[in-house]
């Protein structure tokens, strides 16, 4: 049961990216998205000029009149959203926590998925699957997917990618557009990365914390890593702590941002202080200009 500070806060999150999808999206999705294959139409009888490499010749045998397999491009795609709700989404340091940035970024590509007229499912995970709802269609529907996010209390910690995208295929019985939602504090999920983006269309959706990249000079902090537990107290007053950290925050994006490109897998980075307009934007001119060579 949503408390009356989350139900205001799906509303919101209702209002703001349903705007967005009507103003600055759905279109550009569309072109990102749809399309990606062929599916089958029907049987008809062979007409000059048909290529020959669509030739049914069961159908051929059986009727001893040539006939043609005819395919129509598929135009609905199911969306799934895999989101992230380990304990280090719980935190934000600026306008929001990584969780409710998760929840309003998938509220977005539910709702232009919606408009047209294309499924959404949802993959809540931790270190463990937290909860799963089946595609659907309907405003209705994304709400309640913007509420499972948002109300979500998991029983699991750590992060464990590779589990939600192994649950992915289970329960998708062909290619989907897979959004994934995480700050990717994943140890290694490279190989589970691969496999999915090879099926199917797979965008990382990359959630950022200015102080996931450096420490403000606050003195002696105690410090709590939320996924282990493990705890420290850091003396952040020292300027040459804070710069190794930064550095070695730095590699890590690197290394994170090597990985994703590595498996094809696209990026959207977006962050907890900064509006994420100008990123999706980026991301959908990349597709479109990919889609047109």
């Amino acid at each position: 049961m949503l408390t009356r500070e989350q139900l205001k806060a799906v509303r919101k999150i209702q209002i703001r990216t349903s705007h967005l999808v009507a103003e600055l999206f759905a279109g550009q999705y569309q072109s990102a998205f749809k399309g990606s294959g062929m599916e089958f139409a029907e049987v008809r009888h062979y007409l000059p000029g048909d290529d020959v490499r669509t030739i049914d010749w069961n159908v051929t045998a059986r009727t001893g009149v040539p006939h043609v397999k005819r395919f129509v491009e598929e135009r609905e795609v199911t969306v799934m959203v895999l989101v992230d709700v380990s304990a280090s989404t719980h935190f934000g340091t600026v306008r929001q926590f990584k969780q409710e940035l998760a929840a309003e970024m998938a509220a977005l590509f539910a709702f232009s998925a919606i408009t047209n007229n294309d499924k959404v499912g949802l993959i809540i995970f931790s270190d463990r699957i937290e909860k799963a709802v089946r595609p659907g269609k309907g405003s209705r529907h994304v709400l309640r997917v913007i509420r499972e996010i948002l109300g979500c209390v998991p029983s699991g910690r750590a992060t464990d990618i590779p589990l939600a995208l192994q649950h992915l295929d289970r329960v998708t019985r062909r290619g989907c557009v897979a959004i994934l939602l995480s700050d990717f504090l994943d140890g290694e999920p490279r190989r589970a990365l691969k496999i999915a983006s090879r099926r199917h269309d797979l965008v990382a959706v990359v959630l950022d914390d200015p102080r996931d990249a450096e420490l403000p000079a606050l003195g002696l902090v105690s410090f709590e890593d939320p996924e282990t537990g493990a705890r420290a107290v850091i003396d952040t007053g020292d300027r040459r702590l804070r710069e190794a950290f930064s550095r070695r925050q730095e590699a890590a994006r690197q290394v994170r941002d090597r990985l994703l490109r590595s498996v094809d897998v696209d990026a959207i980075t977006v962050r907890t202080d900064l509006p994420y307009v100008d990123a999706l934007r980026r991301f959908f001119r990349t597709r479109e200009r990919r889609r047109a060579r």
